[in-house]
């Protein structure tokens, strides 16, 4: 397989560009080192070993996980620093603990007392405390708790207060940068999140309680502003594949996107004006589909269909990377066309 071109890949299949991927990482990498802020690359898009090395710049620390599955995926091959990104679920507790009496640092966060609670009521082995970071809501309609609710500080005090348990630090995630469309909406987005994390920060130091401060997205830390170098670390995933969508939203062009599915023609129907793909949404979310099915159409005008007879080859780039790569068991690797390995991501939660 080595070697040989991505046209001989049976389809619908996943391909990955390994020197864009490389370039997306680096560019990301250099310039959060040069504001002096850490960069903590989130593994869900791809969940593979061989891009979190490359992400991590081969040092398997400081990552950031969605799933118990990554978490033990990684910790399986000498990752470490890992933090849990998920609102702690009560039933997975358990397995929690496991790997922070595992691991010299497995973190967690939480944005609710009762998970506070769940892990009072599970000490940790060996003198060992849990690593607490509290997901706060800057107006970012995701998960936390509301930055300008009393409880948000009270949470805090809690945590850092209770035994056995440590507030490592607050972490907010701008998800509302995926409706921007520019940098100037996302520049305004990671301002008011940036901001809103700081004074936050300020009214925990008033209470005598230092920790980190993090926060992320894709096109926030694409396209950071500059009050973003005032934080501990940064916490992006998307950026290593990118994407139809970040390049609609303004954090890269489409010659950023690494990623593509390569799809064959395998009907025609004029009477719709449309090509019929072999690639439906179990490969790729797309505009119309069934379950093995794609459909295309021109934005404009009539197919010309003695140009893409049954069985032509279609290159296409996926809206969302991370949705897109779910689907595939599997991802094909290439340098410049030419196949140079396969990378098997991990599933499950």
């Amino acid at each position: 397989m080595e070697g040989d071109h991505i046209t001989t890949l049976s389809t619908p299949v996943m391909v990955v560009d390994v020197d864009i991927v490389k370039r997306n990482a680096e560019k990301m990498r250099e310039h959060w080192t040069k504001l002096g802020v850490t960069l903590r690359p989130h593994m869900k898009t791809h969940k593979t070993l061989e891009c979190g090395d490359i992400m991590t710049g081969g040092s398997r620390s400081c990552i950031v996980v969605s799933t118990l599955a990554e978490a033990g995926f990684y910790a399986d091959h000498g990752y470490d620093d890992i933090l849990y990104a998920y609102s702690v679920p009560f039933d997975k507790v358990e397995r929690c603990a496991v790997l922070a009496e595992r691991l010299s640092l497995f973190q967690v966060l939480l944005d609710h007392r009762d998970a506070l609670e769940q892990l009072r009521k599970r000490p940790l082995t060996d003198g060992r405390v849990w690593h607490v970071w509290l997901k706060l809501d800057c107006d970012n309609g995701r998960a936390g708790v509301l930055h300008s609710e009393p409880e948000a500080l009270r949470l805090a005090q809690a945590i850092s207060e209770s035994e056995g348990v440590e507030l490592t630090g607050v972490y907010a995630h701008c998800g509302n940068t995926y409706g921007c469309r520019g940098a100037e909406q996302i520049h305004a987005v990671a301002h008011e999140t940036t901001t809103l994390v700081l004074q936050f920060m300020e009214k925990l130091k008033a209470v005598g309680i230092s920790c980190k401060s993090s926060i992320g997205s894709t096109p926030s830390c694409s396209q950071p502003i500059s009050d973003m170098a005032k934080l501990s670390e940064v916490h992006p995933g998307n950026y290593v594949f990118f994407d139809v969508q970040q390049s609609v939203i303004g954090s890269c062009g489409l010659e950023d996107v690494a990623v593509r599915v390569l799809s064959r023609v395998i009907g025609h129907s004029p009477h719709r004006n449309q090509l019929l793909l072999d690639c439906g949404w179990s490969a790729l979310r797309l505009l119309s589909m069934t379950q093995e099915h794609g459909r295309v159409e021109p934005l404009s005008g009539q197919l010309d269909y003695s140009r893409y007879p049954l069985g032509t080859l279609l290159t296409i780039i996926p809206y969302h990377a991370c949705a897109t790569a779910m689907m595939h068991s599997v991802y094909y690797v290439h340098s410049g066309g030419r196949l140079v390995g396969k990378w098997t991501p991990t599933r499950g939660w």
